[in-house]
């Protein structure tokens, strides 16, 4: 495979939709906002470049080559492509590629959530192009199909992907709904490997559906004793089957509901649109009135400031890869796209980064922070 093929091999999800590979047609009206975008995502770039350490890895916690795959992301979706051969990604590739395990794996063996950094970092390679990297990233791809449960002892649980149990993560041998989508991401990034090595083993699809089905609220599609139908929480997502980390909600004439939030119903829709779910089936269109509902850009709902950015940039790439350019909201249109470009423009601070005081999830860390900051900043420009 030549090396321009594999690019745009694994380019192929740049608009962070499998269903929808190409972006949406630009809009004369937004050529002006599109130009204001350019100066806060560069400053965010400058920003993430001056952090950069002599062994390619990012800030001061090293603990996680997630935490280095995810600013060479941002780099290499920069819609200039001036980075792509960079010395920047260049020195953070060679970082990632230290941390690829006998077991096909990417990731540090101390610290564990081999399954988040195996995907964070087979997509950033994947994009990186490098063909020498082929071997390496068909060995992470067997890796993160190979973590999809089966024959748990929570059966709701079979289907998805946890964060392994390597390390500091081996408390946490279930499987959510997070894991899940991440894997499913990286995996559809790098699918054209798989077509080029018949043979390989593939991920369960349905398996991982049904698992997916099985964390949202939904009663007609998930038979889980827990699963509400109330308004408020109807076609949102929880963590994983059984356990929201949004906690309990009491409801009117008894009975106790999972809290639907944010982050979790974005990276349900997503993961229904990974796993190719049409847009009219019930599942991703209960997901897509949840989150109408539910559309805000002063917290991440159900968790207020917990997990912010994330939820941000999920938003970004949810509502992206669904196609949607406006939400209907009270009998009015809402340009989400404009709203959430101008909201991040007002939370960069002069520095050019973007910083949490909430550390859940580790958004007290300004590299993560930023880096969601500047691949939202990136979703945007190259959609509107």
């Amino acid at each position: 495979m030549k090396r321009r093929q594999f690019i745009l091999a694994t380019l192929a999800l740049a608009s962070f939709a499998h269903a929808a590979n190409e972006p949406l047609p630009r809009e004369e009206k937004n050529l002006s906002f599109r130009n204001e975008l350019r100066d806060p995502m560069s400053r965010g770039i400058a920003w993430l470049l001056a952090q950069q350490n002599a062994d390619g890895s990012f800030g001061k916690d090293n603990t996680h080559p997630a935490l280095t795959a995810l600013p060479l992301v941002a780099l290499l979706r920069e819609p200039s492509g001036k980075y792509a051969t960079s010395d920047a990604v260049k020195k953070g590739a060679a970082y990632l590629r230290k941390f690829a395990q006998p077991d096909g794996g990417i990731y540090n063996t101390d610290s564990g959530l081999a399954n988040y950094n195996t995907s964070v970092c087979l997509l950033a390679l994947a994009l990186v192009g490098d063909e020498k990297d082929v071997p390496l990233l068909r060995a992470a791809r067997a890796y993160v199909i190979g973590q999809q449960a089966t024959g748990m002892a929570k059966p709701a649980t079979d289907g998805g992907i946890g964060y392994g149990t390597v390390g500091a993560s081996a408390k946490r041998g279930h499987p959510d709904l997070d894991n899940t989508y991440i894997a499913l991401e990286a995996l559809r990034a790098t699918e054209s490997l798989a077509a080029d090595k018949p043979g390989e083993k593939q991920l369960n699809w349905k398996a991982a559906i049904d698992f997916i089905s099985r964390c949202q609220n939904l009663p007609s599609h998930n038979k889980e004793k827990w699963a509400s139908g109330d308004a408020e929480n109807k076609g949102g997502f929880i963590y994983f089957p059984g356990e929201s980390n949004a906690g309990e909600m009491p409801l009117e004439g008894g009975g106790i509901a999972l809290r639907s939030y944010g982050t979790m119903s974005y990276a349900g829709l997503l993961s229904f649109i990974y796993a190719d779910l049409k847009k009219d089936d019930p599942r991703v269109t209960a997901a897509m009135d949840w989150l109408k509902k539910h559309y805000t850009l002063s917290e991440n709902p159900g968790l207020e400031k917990q997990g912010y950015f994330y939820y941000l940039h999920l938003m970004a790439k949810g509502l992206t890869a669904a196609g949607v350019t406006e939400l209907e909201r009270d009998g009015r249109k809402v340009d989400w796209r404009r709203e959430l470009g101008l909201q991040l423009m007002k939370l960069q601070t002069p520095d050019g980064f973007w910083a949490n005081d909430v550390a859940r999830w580790k958004e007290n860390n300004a590299i993560l922070t930023t880096t969601y900051g500047v691949m939202s900043l990136e979703i945007l420009y190259n959609q509107m």
